[in-house]
């Protein structure tokens, strides 16, 4: 049985993801006042992030339409669906829209839709796992099981240079972005397995803000020996590194890997985030 990883764009997939030939790449559209910009291959992250630093109005991303799902859905017997946490972004619904689309005009096939509860690195984790156990010959309802499983089990920390996209959109207040602005306080902030966003922590200046990030990773004291732990960041390679190198010296992971955040998770990071999933 042939299979296909359909992703929406906030996904962090790789140039040796693609590589593999079975990924299918589904673009948000990201909103900057009137300005619309597709989050394709012509996507400028350094242009998008001068845009959004300049912008005085909401920053958000639309969801793509769902008969661009449905088309997806043609390219093999097995689909598999990863779109950002259903809580955050109307991309798992337009996905479940997308199937039943498809059923109604073609009949019902293969199709499960993954709700990541998160986005970024968290989904490139769900989206390399599911290749992981499909690529090995396991059946259809396995490698949903297991990687349903494998998602209850994620966790998603992160640092931003700024608040003010998650402020313009509504996730923190004005007087509680303005506050950490002016004292340059930098919240640890974490996704949690509802899908939604909250604050764990928080520490004066980025550096140690990070280092505050990794204690919480260790604290949380979760057996990671065998799993992958990745690192997106947005235009700050050399903050990843030094993360990557405490996580290293206080963990015992399988594996650490460094990824660029693209258009959609772009927006929400900024110019200087970082993100950790594992």
């Amino acid at each position: 049985m042939s299979f296909n990883i359909v992703c929406d764009s906030c996904t962090d997939l790789t140039k040796e993801d693609f590589e593999k030939g079975c990924y299918t790449w589904i673009p948000l559209t990201l909103l900057i006042g009137d300005e619309e910009i597709v989050d394709d291959d012509t996507f400028d992250q350094h242009s998008f992030l001068e845009k959004v630093a300049n912008s005085k109005g909401a920053c958000k991303s639309a969801c793509p339409a769902p008969e661009t799902y449905m088309e997806a859905y043609k390219k093999a017997d097995d689909i598999y669906v990863v779109t950002l946490s259903a809580e955050l972004s109307g991309s798992y619904n337009s996905a479940e829209l997308g199937k039943k689309l498809y059923e109604e005009e073609l009949g019902e096939k293969n199709i499960h839709v993954f709700n990541s509860r998160g986005a970024s690195s968290t989904q490139l984790l769900i989206a390399r796992k599911i290749y992981e156990y499909a690529s090995q010959g396991m059946s259809f309802e396995q490698v949903v099981e297991k990687v349903e499983d494998y998602i209850r089990g994620q966790r998603t920390f992160f640092v931003l240079e700024t608040l003010d996209v998650l402020q313009r959109n509504g996730r923190l207040s004005k007087v509680n972005a303005v506050l950490a602005t002016a004292l340059n306080i930098k919240p640890v902030m974490e996704g949690t397995k509802e899908g939604i966003i909250q604050k764990l922590a928080q520490a004066r200046g980025t550096k140690k803000a990070l280092a505050k990030m990794a204690e919480c990773i260790v604290k949380e004291g979760q057996d990671l020996t065998e799993r992958i732990l990745a690192i997106a960041h947005c235009n700050c390679y050399e903050r990843a590194v030094y993360l990557k190198k405490l996580l290293e010296d206080k963990l015992e992971v399988k594996e650490i890997v460094i990824v660029d955040t693209k258009g959609v998770s772009s927006l929400y990071a900024c110019d200087g985030g970082v993100v950790v999933a594992y």
